[in-house]
């Protein structure tokens, strides 16, 4: 094992958080689709606004400045007209500095004004937005963390860091890009509509007919640049995939070790040729769809000043060149905001599906929960650490109601400072019973005692406090020994840390290390061997220093070597504390106070392994056909 480097000292895990990401450029209808699969959340609305409510003073502030901008962004045009007409093109014909100077220091103010109320605006949508967001996404963490173990067993990981990142990250552009936009859009509309109905009827008739004109040139063009910006996502996501699948540890062991490194190279390019196509796609579409708008927004004024060159010359109106300059500017203003009100719509169903993917999870009920008068573990007495099992039956909750029970009719029990091993074939039930002791799923009949109490009595934390767990597949976090031993105990000292290292028989390979404890493991503890990894599980748990240890099957994956080493470490691990093992090599346990076989969920011998083998039943046989599998260990095995 070649040592890993890292470098700090030897502080508590620091939290590492994943960049939120959002997909842009859906298609309409694909996110349409997508609301549709919403689920259904009882007085929505009321919880939406409860969320906001804490910000109640300040939203009210962003609403006026949001009205207030919308309509002052109309007046600009109206001081032009006056601009033109009273001011460059006064009847009297020389121009009137004076007037014009005043005309132009308003729309300069107002100009000012205006870009200091959105610089206000975006400040005050951007801290109650994401304080929003802080505050939901704590919540949520919050409420998945006392889930139950079998929400996680069968919910994708993908889809709960969706919720907290993509659906949760979404909250501060629901109040900054909806809420707003609406307001805003809806006020300029109105506004703009008034001031082109004072500056002349006839021409805003006009510009009423052919705006529909433009919107659904507009809407065309802008679907084509969403379907293809969609493609380009997909096929980001694709290269994502592959990226994660072949550069990570296990997939580049995989690749080499069957000489697959150039399929991967390929398939990497394909995906690439597929993007580098569908960008430019996407950026050619993204120039007809501005060549499109331009067009129109062109042509509309040119049809404009058409227009009131025929009335003027027709005579049937008096319209100026400062109204003509007026209207067309703001018209120029209306095209926009009334695009996005044709998308009011998908937007507010679009932040109703967010939200109500959001309290779906928060809805969710914990399956296991403490009583209101739940107790804690008693922290002395003779009892402290005696394990129960009276006459439990369980089913996983999403079995087969005709199933046969993974446990049925187990009674059992484990005394204080005991070691007590499962054995079984696979399939029996023996995990689950390590599962029902820190109650990580409920019984579904009998008691399941510990230190005398029924764990449904207990409060969770406290109980799973008094219980350290080893399992098969170690999980060490990407940081230093010393920070993953320090999940245990966060305020453990250095002297601790290494007192727990020496009695897993780990200390010596540390210290080997150039950076000793703080170096840093890796993913996944990828830096380490398998034995190391194991003999670091072991320290964690030993500085917990629980009076119950649950072995689950803690050396199966390891060689003989190994797990000799690992062994060695777990018997210290276990002097002295309640000890359950779930085994799969009998030779871990033929020291056990008491051996349970396990076999389709009950119980069919319990004894030791002396007393088990005179027996000749399930265990005798288990251990004959291990033995005879590994012929080297047969020399070594203990006779009855």
């Amino acid at each position: 094992m070649s040592s890993a480097h890292g470098s700090g000292t030897f502080g508590p895990r620091s939290a590492v958080g994943l960049k939120r990401g959002r997909v842009s450029g859906a298609d309409a209808a694909a996110q349409r689709a997508e609301n549709a699969e919403a689920p259904r959340i009882p007085h929505l609305l009321p919880r939406i606004f409860a969320l906001f409510s804490p910000h109640r003073n300040t939203l009210i502030v962003t609403v006026v400045l949001v009205l207030v901008s919308a309509a002052l962004s109309v007046v600009p045009p109206l001081l032009t007209q006056r601009a033109f007409d009273d001011g460059l093109f006064p009847p009297g014909g020389a121009p009137n500095l004076s007037v014009l100077g005043v005309l132009v220091a308003l729309m300069l103010g107002v100009f000012l004004v205006n870009a200091l109320l959105g610089v206000w605006q975006t400040w005050l949508t951007a801290t109650v937005g994401n304080k929003v967001m802080g505050a939901l996404r704590v919540r949520l963490f919050s409420h998945l963390q006392a889930m139950e173990l079998s929400f996680f067993t069968k919910t994708k990981t993908g889809v709960i860091q969706s919720r907290l990142q993509n659906d949760v990250g979404g909250v501060a552009t629901v109040l900054t890009n909806t809420i707003s936009s609406i307001l805003g859009n809806t006020v300029t509309v109105i506004a703009a509509f008034v001031a082109m109905l004072l500056l002349n009827w006839q021409l805003t008739i006009v510009a009423v007919v052919l705006m529909p004109i433009l919107v659904f040139a507009q809407r065309r063009v802008g679907q084509v640049r969403a379907r293809i910006a969609g493609k380009t996502q997909e096929s980001l996501s694709d290269m994502t995939a592959i990226t994660q699948e072949t550069l990570s540890v296990s997939g580049i062991l995989l690749s080499k070790s069957f000489t697959r490194q150039q399929n991967e190279i390929e398939r990497y390019a394909e995906e690439n040729r597929n993007q580098v196509r569908l960008q430019v796609s996407q950026q050619m579409s993204g120039q007809w769809f501005f060549a499109t708008v331009s067009v129109f927004l062109s042509a509309i004024p040119a049809i404009v000043y058409l227009v009131a060159g025929a009335l003027v010359f027709n005579g049937t109106t008096d319209i100026t060149p400062g109204t003509i300059v007026a209207f067309t500017t703001v018209q120029a203003r209306l095209i926009f905001p009334l695009l996005g009100l044709m998308r009011v719509a998908l937007d507010l169903q679009t932040s109703s599906a967010l939200f109500a993917r959001i309290f779906e999870y928060l809805d969710l009920e914990p399956a296991i929960s403490d009583k209101p008068d739940a107790a804690r573990v008693p922290s002395a007495g003779a009892g402290r650490g005696r394990v129960e099992f009276d006459r439990v039956r369980f089913a996983y909750p999403d079995a087969r109601g005709d199933a046969r029970p993974t446990l049925d009719d187990v009674s059992l029990t484990i005394e204080p400072g005991q070691f007590a091993a499962f054995v079984g074939p696979s399939g029996a039930g023996k995990t689950t019973v390590s599962y029902l002791i820190p109650r990580f799923y409920e019984a579904s009949a009998g008691r399941v005692l510990f230190s005398g109490l029924d764990v449904r009595d207990l409060q969770q934390e406290s109980l799973v406090s008094h219980i350290g767990i080893v399992s098969q597949e170690t999980y060490l976090f990407h940081a230093t020994i010393a920070e993953n031993l320090r999940y245990a105990k966060p305020e453990a000292t250095d002297a601790e840390l290494i007192a727990a290292a020496r009695a897993a028989n780990i200390h010596d390979t540390i210290d080997s290390f150039p950076e000793k404890y703080d170096t840093m493991v890796g993913e996944r503890g990828y830096r380490l061997s398998g034995g190391e990894k194991q003999r670091i599980a072991i320290a964690r748990v030993l500085l917990k220093d629980p009076p119950v240890l649950i072995l689950d099957e803690a050396t199966s994956a390891l060689d003989s070597i190994s797990e000799s080493v690992v062994q060695a470490a777990l018997d210290t691990a276990s002097h002295g504390r309640t000890t359950i093992a779930i085994a799969h090599r009998l030779s871990t346990i033929v020291d056990a106070d008491v051996i349970f076989v396990v076999d389709a969920g009950r119980i069919v011998e319990r004894g030791t392994h002396a007393e088990l083998l005179a027996r000749g039943a399930v265990y005798a046989s288990l251990y004959a056909r291990q033995i005879t599998a590994s012929p080297l260990s047969a020399a070594d095995a203990p006779t009855p």
